[in-house]
């Protein structure tokens, strides 16, 4: 699913700064984050900069087709080290230290076991959250954001006048009766909403997060947002099998890859190329 927000580059801001009236220069900087948001605002969307499906539909852009990725090299196998191992003290300055602390206890827990892994999957946490800031879903949308995004849930104008800029009741109207999820008066929608730096959402993952750490995550799901926002994204990384294509080795056609699985396209690649290079180099 196509977002694209500050930092982005590529064919696809062009087509965006062309219907913002900004300079076309193909990167998402501060003048087209102020640019969009003046544009959600006026168009009774949330004005956070960020533009994502229903922000470019309404827009009238769509997401570019792919390129068949780069044959993936053959892998090198990269050397296996004790998770207490890996030179954490080189990633000060480009890694939050709260993020770094947690690195130990989340690699021996998700089988982060070369320095290839934990760039790479740092590279897609880093990316997937705003820069390491984004650990719970903002569902605080508008009512013609509500028609526009989940249209499904939200048909009329009264309906969506009802619960616009409530993200509580929205949460639990959208995520009802689905992913383990009970009614919409069950509040679970909302109690298990999207958190970490890979949101993890819905109650039957957090139940199986739940037998990977010690706590009661089920009963206590905002652990996952406080303690818990990179070894709940280690766990999707884990569970989906993510690790098999990291270990095919430290070319962009691998970053590629990865970005497919956790993002569902390559939006921001280029960030993640970027990033990942830069924490490989410093881990290696």
């Amino acid at each position: 699913m196509s977002t694209l927000r500050r930092g982005d580059e590529g064919p696809l801001v062009i087509k965006l700064q062309e219907k913002l009236g900004v300079e076309a220069i193909g990167k998402f900087g501060p003048k087209t984050e102020a640019a969009l948001k003046e544009w959600q605002a006026a168009n009774g969307l949330q004005a956070d900069g960020i533009a994502g499906p229903f922000t470019l539909s309404k827009l009238g852009i769509e997401a570019l087709p792919q390129a068949a990725p780069a044959p993936v090299a053959a892998p090198v196998a990269a050397p296996i080290v004790n998770t207490s191992g890996f030179k954490l003290d080189k990633l000060k300055g480009h890694v939050p230290d709260a993020v770094i602390a947690q690195i130990p206890d989340t690699a021996a827990r998700f089988n982060i076991t070369t320095p290839l892994r934990l760039a790479h999957f740092l590279a897609q946490c880093g990316h997937e959250s705003g820069g390491w800031k984004a650990v719970r879903e903002n569902l605080n949308y508008s009512a013609k954001g509500l028609m526009g995004i989940f249209k499904k849930y939200f048909p009329t104008v009264t309906l969506a006048n009802a619960y616009q800029r409530q993200p509580e009741m929205i949460a639990n109207k959208v995520y009802a009766n689905r992913m383990g999820n009970g009614p919409e008066n069950s509040g679970d929608g909302y109690k298990y909403r999207g958190r970490g730096y890979i949101q993890l959402t819905g109650k039957d993952n957090y139940k199986k997060f739940d037998a990977t750490v010690p706590e009661d995550i089920t009963n206590n799901p905002d652990l996952v947002a406080t303690k818990y926002p990179l070894a709940s994204a280690a766990f999707f990384f884990n569970s989906n099998g993510l690790w098999k294509i990291c270990d095919q080795g430290a070319t962009p056609a691998v970053v590629t890859a990865v970005t497919k699985r956790v993002n569902g396209g390559t939006i921001g690649l280029s960030d993640r190329v970027k990033h990942f290079s830069e924490y490989y180099n410093l881990l290696k």
